[in-house]
């Protein structure tokens, strides 16, 4: 793993009886026919982007725009330090 990497991708995904999960997993499972059974969060990262990759284009649109969007509260509110730029 590099430190670019978020430790959340190598999670294993646990089924949990929920249906919807244990469809998902078992699909990603087969699809990519991992070494373990094991599923990882980046294995269902890579079948999403391959296969539904609107979905995780929504999210990643949201999740920047809250970003910036708390990014600008926290400046409003002085919680990043501003630097002179003589």
């Amino acid at each position: 793993m590099t430190k670019d990497k978020s430790p959340e991708l190598e999670k294993v995904v646990e089924s949990e009886d929920s249906g919807f999960k244990d469809m998902v997993v078992s699909y990603i499972g087969n699809k990519l026919n991992p070494d373990t059974d094991n599923v990882t969060v980046e294995m269902a990262v890579e079948v999403l982007a391959e296969e539904f990759p609107e979905l995780l284009l929504a999210l990643a649109e949201e999740n920047f725009i809250r970003g910036y969007k708390q990014a600008l509260v926290d400046l409003d509110s002085g919680k990043f330090p501003t630097q002179d730029r003589h």
